[in-house]
């Protein structure tokens, strides 16, 4: 070791000489590692470190952010529905120090002014607050785009049934006893009576899975239980496939394609909470869709633009009201309901309520859940089949007026209901239709029986001149006349009397009463006599008890005996299809002539007089013959008599 001029030298054994091949190896190899060098590790401090996602807690109603010894508080995000603007209340807190305000976090100025006034209140340095807010910005902006996309677009719900579940709801659609059990299972939730508005409203929300779905409108007096009929119905059907609402504005129903009602059904309390969207529910009815353009604002452009709202259906509707003048265009595609307001179903009410508060009724309650649980079930497992009848073309109906276009629609469409219904206690057939194939069901001579008696109850009132209550009144007005003419042995064109005495026949109030009165005056059901002076006015009857006894009957049907002698001219015929009036046989079609018969897929359903007997009210009356329509074969002599 040596030193020279102060530097320090160490002396080592010297390196052997290179030979000139080896130099050129090692020439080689440095110009290899100039081509594709080594990537060499960054110092450690130059490392730029990942951003910390924040300690984050969110609850109902806020969004809690913890940062070191920093805590962010965020409420208000939910308001938030568009992407251009994320304003919210945001708390800072440092210990005890706090500072608060409302402002929007997309602003640089807001974000500016929070940030100083922050810092002062915090002590802490402008740097470190700056980068907070960035961390709560980016992770509010990802919360807000899972909220907007769960409250915009919603995921439709699905329902996987268990295999328990799936077998009871079988049973029952199985079940040869099918009507009797929905009623029977309507008592057990708590409805009294009303079995043909009960068995109505059921078919016409299952209607709801038909192109063309029926309306229901419950009219009734207050406190009649109209609100208790629909809330009954609608607990049978699935969550997922009902929209219930108390009020609708306008325009809302114009802007409801964020939510999916095609197929399902569209419920409001009072039909005077939806008297501004009455026009968009007409549409929706008769349509099966809504569209609106609106102008708003092109977010890129800033210029006004038109935008293209559209609402898909086919929607059921289901609605209640007290009013006794419907708006006509809204009536006429309705089903009108009317619940039953006599005395001995107030005193039937009163007896079911009273039994629930016994050990009894409280033990049937609870079998309540269970009930509609099956019902709820059954509902899912209906499908959306095809129903084609055989019988239309010897179906007829009344056609006097014009309004009965829409009301044949509504009697074919019960008639589809009740065989979609029994879907799975009837034969599953299949047709081809450009190669793609259509399973379809056929209606039976029972599903008419069925729905002829239904329509002369619900339609025969809605084709009445007089609405439900004013014709109710005028049979009580009818039923003391011919009392009081017994008793005082008169004619009834000399027996007269007042308002005081239809108040204590019937037990009306005053104002109820002098509504429904000055309709039978207008319509002539009652002749008032003017007393001289200071005698009060007098009525007389008109009404000499025409229309059946004043029971709600709808003319024009065609006679059941007349369609089941055809059947077994049918079936009888064997070959001879077109001696009978149908060119194919009832139970069944093939798809080429000559192929074999389909067989049936499930048991055939049972003759239906168990349920007809249950619609029976103690006064109803029964379907007749109607002689003035007699129906012929329209293939053979090209027309219905």
């Amino acid at each position: 070791m040596s030193t020279r001029r102060g530097v320090r030298t160490e002396h080592t054994d010297a390196a052997p000489v290179a030979s000139p091949s080896h130099e050129a190896e090692t020439e080689s190899k440095v110009a290899d590692e100039s081509v594709m060098p080594e990537a060499m590790p960054l110092p450690a401090e130059i490392i730029p470190p990942l951003p910390v996602e924040p300690s984050t807690e969110i609850k109902e109603n806020e969004i809690v952010m913890s940062m070191d010894d920093r805590r962010y508080r965020v409420r208000g995000l939910e308001k938030n529905l568009s992407y251009e603007t994320l304003r919210v209340n945001l708390l800072v807190n440092r210990g005890t120090s706090i500072h608060i305000d409302t402002f929007d976090l997309y602003s640089a100025k807001h974000r500016g002014a929070f940030i100083q006034l922050a810092a002062s209140e915090l002590n802490v340095d402008l740097g470190i607050l700056k980068r907070d807010l960035g961390k709560v910005l980016l992770k509010l902006e990802v919360l807000q785009d899972q909220h907007i996309q769960q409250t915009l677009m919603p995921a439709p719900k699905k329902v996987e049934l268990s295999e328990k579940d799936e077998k009871e709801a079988m049973a029952l659609l199985q079940s040869p006893r099918l009507i009797d059990r929905i009623l029977e299972d309507y008592q057990t939730c708590g409805v009294v009576g009303e079995n043909t508005n009960k068995l109505v409203g059921y078919l016409a929300a299952l209607s709801r899975k038909l192109e063309k779905p029926l309306a229901v409108m419950v009219q009734s007096t207050s406190a009649a239980g109209k609100s208790a009929l629909m809330d009954a119905v609608l607990s049978f059907i699935p969550e997922e496939d009902r929209a219930q609402y108390s009020a609708m504005t306008g325009q809302s129903l114009f802007y409801m394609g964020n939510l999916d009602l095609k197929h399902k059904i569209l419920a409001i309390n009072e039909e005077e909470g939806a008297a501004k969207a009455a026009y968009a529910l007409k549409l929706l009815q008769s349509d099966g869709r809504l569209t609106i353009a609106s102008t708003g604002k092109d977010p890129h452009s800033g210029r006004h633009v038109t935008h293209e709202y559209n609402v898909e259906g086919p929607v059921m509707i289901f609605s209640t009201t007290t009013a006794i003048d419907i708006d006509e265009e809204l009536l006429n595609r309705c089903l009108v309901l009317t619940v039953d307001e006599d005395r001995k179903q107030t005193r039937a009410i009163h007896d079911y309520q009273r039994f629930e508060e016994t050990l009894d009724g409280m033990l049937a309650a609870q079998a309540r859940d269970a009930v509609l649980r099956v019902h709820r079930n059954a509902q899912r497992l209906l499908r959306p089949l095809k129903v084609v009848n055989p019988f239309a073309e010897q179906l007829t109906f009344l056609d006097d007026k014009t309004r009965t276009r829409r009301d044949h629609k509504k009697y074919l469409t019960l008639i589809r209901s009740i065989a979609l219904l029994h879907q799975y206690q009837r034969e599953i057939h299949k047709t081809y239709f450009k190669g793609k194939p259509i399973e379809y069901i056929e209606v039976t001579v029972d599903d008419i029986e069925l729905a002829n008696r239904i329509a002369h109850d619900v339609l025969g009132r809605s084709l009445d001149d007089l609405p439900p209550q004013t014709r109710r009144l005028l049979m009580l007005i009818d039923e003391m006349v011919s009392d009081q003419c017994e008793v005082l042995d008169l004619p009834r064109n000399r027996y007269r009397f007042g308002r005081r005495e239809i108040r204590e026949h019937t037990g009306w109030g005053h104002t109820q009463l002098t509504v429904h009165l000055q309709r039978l005056e207008r319509q002539e059901y009652l002749l008032i006599h003017r007393g001289g002076r200071g005698q009060r006015r007098v009525y007389e009857l008109l009404y000499r008890s025409e229309g059946q006894d004043g029971q709600p009957f709808l003319m024009g049907l065609t006679d059941i005996d007349t369609l089941k002698t055809h059947r077994c001219d049918e079936k009888c015929s064997g070959q001879n299809a077109k001696v009978s009036g149908l060119n194919r046989p009832i139970d069944g079609v093939s798809a080429v002539p000559g192929s074999p018969r389909p067989t049936a897929s499930f048991p055939r359903l049972g003759r239906l007089e168990p349920c007809l007997d249950i619609l029976k009210e103690p006064n109803a009356y029964p379907a007749q013959k109607n002689e003035n329509h007699t129906v012929t074969n329209r293939r053979s002599e090209g027309a219905a008599t």
